[in-house]
């Protein structure tokens, strides 16, 4: 069975699941708790778990209501009893959602049952968690896609940007730490498994390579599990960046991030102290924060995830704009599609950008790679894959081949080598261009064939297609309650 199978087989469990008032987000905590318990048994690390609640224990209790008290001790205790950092923090606060004892028992018994080898005797639980947050992710009422970003987006941002080994890198709003898991899978490859590398650079990947700060607790959770299931020990912070906390991530070679959208409650600032222009658009503190976390050699970089207001907002956003092309060399904005992430609608693009050796002067030209205007619509029907990106890695790179990126990259970009890359949807504006427009930098969108023909119905359409398809999947969910209530 391969891992898509198993995974829409546990996600398919859910449905099973819906009578007992469990919802998808809560179903997958659920699942962590109990996927962990059957992880120690397969990656033989079942000592640190205390042994009564071990899994064969689980599996032994023949009486589901013996089962079921036995899991909520365990949920109640675990924590306190282990002495594994990673038991205490993942099962931190665990409570369970279910309430007949008989579901516990069908998800111990399915999840047992799992061949977790495949022919080749490779491990799939990894790629089977990763396809269960997707999964969750895509199921738009449980706002899991505030810290899921698409995963041709996350490998483009971490292939383009070519971690090194030996590198320190963060993501400030860890989500469930896929850039982190991304860019470990990507020096994995690079290295043939890290079996080129000697004891000390493998302690140093597995330990301190990859680091994360996630303020959502069930986030918090799902992160620690990645990082588990991929043979990752990283730390990981339950806390807010945007806290006095966040002074402590500094001198890393690289940061990806896709911080979450929206202000601070209330409108309030952040408790930070040592932010230069302190907003209470969070989007505002995270830049700040990025671009000031990386170290000032010459080579760090980072990739950040950003709604378009970012690039147009007056006051404070002028002020972070203008210090980020200050000390950063802001070589490229990719304008993205929307639709690719949870909310319809929402206006996205990425920042590139590497730290200066000084700090001012460091942006001299900005490309604009449009993504955005005249493409399909990506939903369901359109899947969003790695091909869409096709024509901005030609443009990003010169016409480099992805592949050879992290040979020819050394921290920064050949602006020479991308003037003769001719397409439309590539332009080039000057630090001067970009001063005379206020420093906006909501620019660099071809023209759209929507405005001309139709007065903009484009996304208007976009938004309307998206919401038929919601419809359409509540119309199914009314159907199998009403097929199972007669």
């Amino acid at each position: 069975m391969s891992a898509e199978q198993i995974a829409k087989k546990l996600w398919d469990l859910c449905n099973v699941l819906r009578d007992d008032g469990v919802t998808y987000h809560q179903y997958l905590n659920e699942l962590t708790f109990i996927l962990f318990l059957k992880l120690s048994e397969i990656k033989n690390f079942e000592g640190d778990i205390p042994e009564r609640y071990q899994w064969k224990k689980l599996k032994e209790e023949k009486d589901n209501k013996a089962l079921f008290d036995l899991y909520r001790d365990l949920l109640a205790n675990i924590s306190r009893e282990s002495t594994s950092a990673s038991i205490k923090e993942i099962y931190e606060n665990a409570s369970t959602t279910l309430r007949k004892p008989v579901n516990l028992r069908t998800l111990i018994t399915q999840i047992d049952g799992i061949d977790w080898y495949d022919d080749q005797e490779q491990d799939m639980i990894a790629h089977v968690y990763e396809d269960l947050l997707e999964k969750n992710a895509g199921e738009k009422k449980s706002g899991a896609g505030q810290y899921f970003t698409p995963r041709p987006l996350i490998n483009i941002m971490v292939e383009l940007l070519a971690p090194k080994v030996g590198e320190k890198w963060n993501d400030p709003a860890a989500g469930t730490f896929g850039f982190m898991i991304a860019a470990n899978e990507y020096l994995k490859a690079k290295t043939d498994d890290y079996f080129d590398l000697s004891p000390a650079e493998i302690e140093f990947q597995k330990k301190k390579a990859f680091s994360g700060c996630e303020l959502v607790q069930d986030a918090h959770r799902l992160a620690l599990m990645n990082a588990k299931l991929h043979g990752l020990e990283s730390t990981i912070y339950l806390d807010d960046t945007l806290s006095n906390k966040g002074k402590d991530f500094k001198n890393f070679d690289g940061v990806l991030a896709n911080p979450p959208f929206g202000t601070k409650k209330g409108g309030e600032k952040p408790t930070r102290d040592d932010f230069t222009f302190p907003s209470s658009n969070k989007q505002l503190n995270f830049l700040q924060h990025i671009y000031r976390s990386l170290h000032k050699k010459g080579t760090a970089r980072a990739a950040v995830v950003l709604p378009d207001n970012v690039l147009f907002e007056d006051g404070d956003g002028q002020r972070v704009r203008r210090d980020l092309m200050d000390k950063c060399d802001l070589h490229t904005i990719l304008r993205l599609p929307t639709g690719i992430f949870y909310a319809a609608g929402v206006k996205t693009n990425v920042l590139f950008f590497n730290r200066g050796t000084k700090e001012t002067g460091n942006t001299k030209n900005i490309w604009f790679y449009d993504m955005r205007t005249n493409v399909e619509s990506y939903g369901k029907r359109t899947l969003f894959t790695r091909k869409a990106f096709d024509g901005f890695i030609k443009a990003y790179t010169g016409g480099i081949e992805p592949e050879k990126v992290a040979e020819s990259y050394n921290g920064a970009i050949d602006h020479n080598k991308r003037e003769a890359i001719k397409d439309e949807r590539w332009q080039q504006f000057s630090r001067e261009d970009i001063a005379a427009k206020n420093d906006s930098l909501d620019i660099g969108l071809i023209e759209d064939e929507s405005v001309s023909k139709n007065a903009n119905l484009g996304e208007p359409l976009d938004i309307a297609k998206e919401a038929a398809e919601e419809l359409n999947d509540i119309q199914k969910e009314l159907n199998r309650i009403i097929e199972l209530l007669g």
